[in-house]
């Protein structure tokens, strides 16, 4: 039995990996199938994901006029405050809106991009390690600190250059984005304006990178 207890309203981390730490994202596809099922599963009724399927099929051209359909009316388990997909895990910031909205979020997340992967890649068994993790997170220190640490994740890892980076949520925050998946203001509230957030993130980055390759060398050694 998971050891914590999710609550309405309450914020948490949630991250997860690939089993044996295997790469979870191969291909731009798959990052984008991953975007389009935190949207359309994050709802409590369910179809959503069905209908954008036999719309495609039906519409050659961009799914954008379903997608702005697809909040109408909407009831949603969480509110996504901040993400960012790395080849071999994700990290979420979220909001729990439903009762047990976090639980049955991730069920529906982890089970269709799952099957979405096994069925693409010709594979079976499972491809995320265990249950995903969760951190509750208390005040609005740790809250800010970990959208910076999400949005500039893959900095943190050495992946790719956080600003420039096309699977987080940071480039909804500087403004590059007209449509995104976050509540930006949850956090964005707390700044004076995009620079002001920007600088907050640049002045923790070097920080995370450290703590991460010191937390690297511990393993290692």
């Amino acid at each position: 039995m998971r050891k914590i207890q999710f609550a309405n309203d309450e914020y948490y981390h949630i991250f997860n990996r690939g089993v044996d730490k295997r790469k979870i994202f191969l291909e731009e596809k798959d990052y984008q199938r991953f975007l389009l099922s935190l949207n359309l599963l994050n709802d409590k009724e369910a179809g959503l994901l069905l209908q954008w399927r036999d719309y495609m099929k039906c519409k050659e051209k961009s799914a954008l006029p379903f997608l702005k359909l697809g909040f109408r009316n909407r009831k949603f388990l969480v509110d996504i405050v901040a993400y960012c997909l790395n080849p071999n895990h994700y990290h979420l910031l979220v909001k729990q809106r439903a009762e047990k909205g976090i639980e049955r979020f991730m069920h529906k997340l982890g089970t269709s991009y799952t099957k979405f992967f096994n069925e693409k890649y010709r594979r079976s068994g499972v491809l995320l390690q265990g249950k995903f993790k969760a951190i509750h997170i208390k005040n609005n220190v740790k809250l800010l600190y970990l959208s910076a640490y999400i949005n500039q994740n893959s900095e943190v890892h050495e992946i790719a250059k956080a600003e420039k980076y096309l699977w987080s949520s940071y480039s909804q925050y500087l403004g590059n984005k007209k449509f995104g998946l976050c509540r930006t203001h949850v956090i964005s509230s707390h700044f004076k304006n995009v620079k002001e957030y920007k600088e907050f993130c640049r002045e923790n980055l070097r920080g995370m990178i450290e703590k991460k390759q010191d937390e690297k060398l511990l393993i290692e050694e």
